[in-house]
């Protein structure tokens, strides 16, 4: 990026503008909530959105009013402009195991299908083909950060590091740690002092990686374990001692959280019977020994960040609530596994942040709004008083401010207040036809108090990867091609 600076206050250098970009601009502007979403939404059909040379947003507004210092600055024109879009939760190990079919619900594919498919990582060239198709398709799906549960193997996770340090996508990620499991998860298993030194090592090595400071860091890193079958009380003790000495660090947590509960052998009753405790969250809560007595660390936090919760009782809600962790929401693959819905209504009552995950490959669409697509459908399919439809802006905020804020990234990005990074994402309704017919349509209802929020469901309900026209994470637009890797890297594959 060409340097340009201009005279700042008490005439310090400060960022000067570096690109105007034009279009029907859609966020959720400060601090809002999902409660709140509909009132933050600022919609501006003919908007500008200056970038200035550090990636920042110096500007947003109708283009009529743009700043006459702004007059010069090159322009790059879009239909729509929107937020990067802000993936919860999703698998690098299943990124070629999408629509695989097991039989059955989610512990009979993950036996079938998923260790397996995981497995292959193993391999350095697999994983490094795996890793370059991940970060191709984020990108093509407008996927600016996202918390990403890793492969097993230490270095298919360098080869996820280096992808995205290459790509300059945000990236929170750990090693799916997994200590105890079927035959099927053989390859996957390491010992339980093994796996605890495994983490340490990947937080010493690619936490902060690329700048070393947590303001402007993109590479982060999570203690993950893959959930709470896959470990035993001793793995949960010392990664929850672990954790606890990182936390300060930035340091994240994530995994899954009441999932599936089919009749008689489903995850939550599972995981209740094995660990004799009153909540499936109790395992997570450092009081996973028998009666939920307390045996370990907490793993709950700001930076915690469950998948699912599709079946916590009130008290788990409750405590999600109190310690301000997050829930990745995945109904597309809840969807395709049987697991049930995510009761809405109760979940926001809580307190809880609620973001949109793809959950690739349980989930098989990897653009945020399919999922918000699939989100509005179920909801509002819940039965009697939990149906809610959901407002194009909360569906907006969900997958975009909501990640922020779960990924406690939100002073950063997740919309476009005046400061932020200039995480963007620019949409070309030429590129899917059906979107642009769509748009015709809600143009031709002419309901003028709905307008904005016709054309924000339209968008929303029908975008497809086709129609993203360009991507950018903190104005530096990102490529779409295959990362090829150069092969003088230093130590750990970073650059020497």
């Amino acid at each position: 990026m060409t340097t340009l600076l201009a005279a700042g206050a008490g005439g310090r250098s400060a960022p000067a503008p570096f690109l105007v970009v034009r279009g029907h601009i859609f966020h959720v502007a400060g601090n809002a909530g999902v409660t709140s979403a509909a009132e933050a939404l600022v919609s501006l059909p003919d908007g500008a959105l200056v970038i200035d040379d550090a990636g920042t947003i110096a500007w947003v507004g109708d283009h009529t009013d743009l700043p006459a210092a702004y007059a010069d600055v090159p322009v790059r024109r879009a239909d729509f402009v929107l937020p990067g879009f802000v993936d919860a939760h999703l698998h690098y190990p299943q990124t070629n195991a999408l629509d695989a079919y097991g039989g059955g619900q989610l512990l009979d594919w993950l036996e079938r299908c998923i260790f397996p498919a995981e497995a292959t990582l193993a391999d350095p060239d697999t994983a490094e083909r795996v890793a370059d198709e991940f970060v191709r398709r984020r990108v093509s799906a407008g996927t600016t950060a996202a918390m990403v549960f890793g492969s097993a193997f230490p270095e298919a996770q360098d080869a996820l590091f280096r992808a995205h340090q290459e790509a300059g996508l945000r990236l929170v990620s750990g090693r799916g740690v997994q200590t105890v499991g079927p035959p099927a998860a053989a390859p996957l298993l390491t010992g339980e002092d093994e796996a605890v030194r495994l983490v340490a090592d990947e937080i010493d090595r690619w936490h902060l990686a690329d700048t070393g400071d947590p303001r402007t860091a993109r590479l982060q890193v999570a203690v993950v374990p893959r959930f709470s079958l896959s470990v035993t009380p001793r793995t949960l003790t010392a990664l929850g001692e672990l954790y606890a000495g990182v936390r300060d660090r930035g340091v994240y947590f994530h995994s899954h959280l009441s999932e599936n509960d089919r009749p008689g052998d489903g995850e939550v009753t599972a995981v209740r019977e094995t660990y004799q405790v009153t909540d499936y969250l109790d395992t997570y809560d450092g009081r996973f020994l028998p009666g939920s007595t307390v045996g370990g660390e907490t793993f709950l936090g700001r930076r915690s960040v469950f998948a699912h919760a599709v079946h916590c009782s009130d008290r788990e809600l409750a405590r999600l609530a109190e310690t301000g962790s997050s829930i990745a929401h995945c109904p597309t693959s809840q969807q395709f596994l049987g697991s049930g819905t995510m009761p809405w209504l109760r979940t926001v009552a809580a307190g809880i942040t609620v973001a949109a995950g793809t959950d690739i490959g349980g989930g098989d669409e990897w653009l945020i709004p399919r999922v918000l697509n699939d989100a509005y459908k179920v909801h509002l399919s819940e039965p009697g008083a939990d149906s809610v439809a959901l407002h194009p802006a909360e569906l907006l905020f969900t997958g975009t401010l909501a990640g922020a804020q779960a990924l406690d990234l939100d002073s950063r990005i997740g919309n476009f207040d005046v400061g932020k990074d200039a995480d963007v994402v620019l949409v070309e309704v030429s590129g899917w036809e059906p979107l642009a017919r769509s748009l015709e349509f809600v143009n031709c209802i002419g309901d003028e108090p709905l307008a904005a929020d016709q054309t924000l469901f339209a968008l929303l309900m029908g975008v497809r990867e086709s129609a993203i026209g360009a991507v950018f994470v903190a104005g530096h637009e990102i490529e779409s091609r295959p990362v090829r890797w150069r092969r003088n890297r230093g130590v750990h594959g970073r650059p020497g």
